[in-house]
């Protein structure tokens, strides 16, 4: 048996999720806080490998105890979050904890997972959001949102998403289905949500860079469809900085489903 975590964390001091030799992963961190735990070597596997800078709401990853058949006694899954919390930077968090079967993965056993981009509308530099929400070059209007939204919608269903893959990636098959692709705008923050089966790397990164750029250009929403026809990476936008992106929320069906814990974005 193992125990499933759901994770909040600031990805500005992390070199993404996955270990590395040199830098600090969230990873690295969360094995350790395990593995000084439970008073042994401990195995912590993510949802998601996220890039340096990525932020988390929602973010899922299975700690499994060699030699304990059943964590979930030794610590029960209520009392884990505060538990991992006393032992972890306040830069990451255990938010809830259950009990999974030993041949759950939570990257594979994942129905879908839904991502957030943040962008600023306004014209203004806004200090406090710096490092959190993405500051376009000039203001995005109204209708520039309008047309970004429109764009969004032509997204969704089962596409190949090769022009939205970053340039070198050895991925073969390019083919993912996007459930939900929306584009909306709430005190000046807009926010690109796409929630989908499986992501490229950098997909919504790149994704979140065309519509803004289809927006600021006025092009219409249509010419989405031809960046996904062509399958070419230059026909797509810039790749908008990691440090917009948070991974919000990843679906493992109604018998691993955790507990809302509310507004955890910006």
């Amino acid at each position: 048996m193992k125990m499933l975590l759901k994770i909040s964390f600031d990805g500005s001091g992390y070199a993404g999720f996955q270990f590395q030799k040199n830098a600090p992963t969230v990873q690295g961190v969360l094995t350790e806080a395990a593995s000084g735990l439970y008073g042994r070597s401990a195995n912590v596997t993510g949802c998601s490998r996220t890039d340096a800078g990525v932020h988390a709401a929602g973010f899922c990853a299975t700690v499994d105890i060699p030699g304990v058949e059943r964590p979930d006694l030794v610590i029960p899954a209520s009392a884990l979050p505060r538990a991992f919390n006393a032992r972890l930077p306040e830069d990451i968090s255990v938010l809830s904890a259950i009990a999974v079967p030993d041949d759950f993965h939570p990257r594979y056993s994942a129905i879908d997972k839904t991502y957030r981009y943040l962008i600023c509308a306004s014209p203004l530099r806004l200090p406090l959001l710096r490092g959190r929400v993405f500051f376009p070059k000039r203001p995005v209007s109204p209708s520039a949102v309008e047309i970004m939204a429109q764009a969004a919608r032509r997204l969704e269903g089962k596409r190949d998403f090769a022009s939205f893959m970053a340039s070198g990636s050895k991925i073969l098959d390019t083919v993912r289905t996007v459930k939900k692709a929306e584009v909306t705008e709430k005190d000046g923050i807009i926010t690109v949500l796409l929630c989908a089966d499986g992501f490229l790397y950098n997909m919504v990164r790149i994704i979140s860079g065309t519509l803004l750029e289809t927006g600021l250009s006025g092009l219409s929403p249509d010419s989405v469809d031809g960046v996904i026809a062509a399958r070419d990476r230059k026909k797509a936008g810039a790749t908008l900085p990691p440090y917009g992106l948070y991974l919000c929320s990843v679906n493992y069906g109604d018998e691993y489903s955790f507990p809302d814990t509310g507004g955890l974005l910006p």
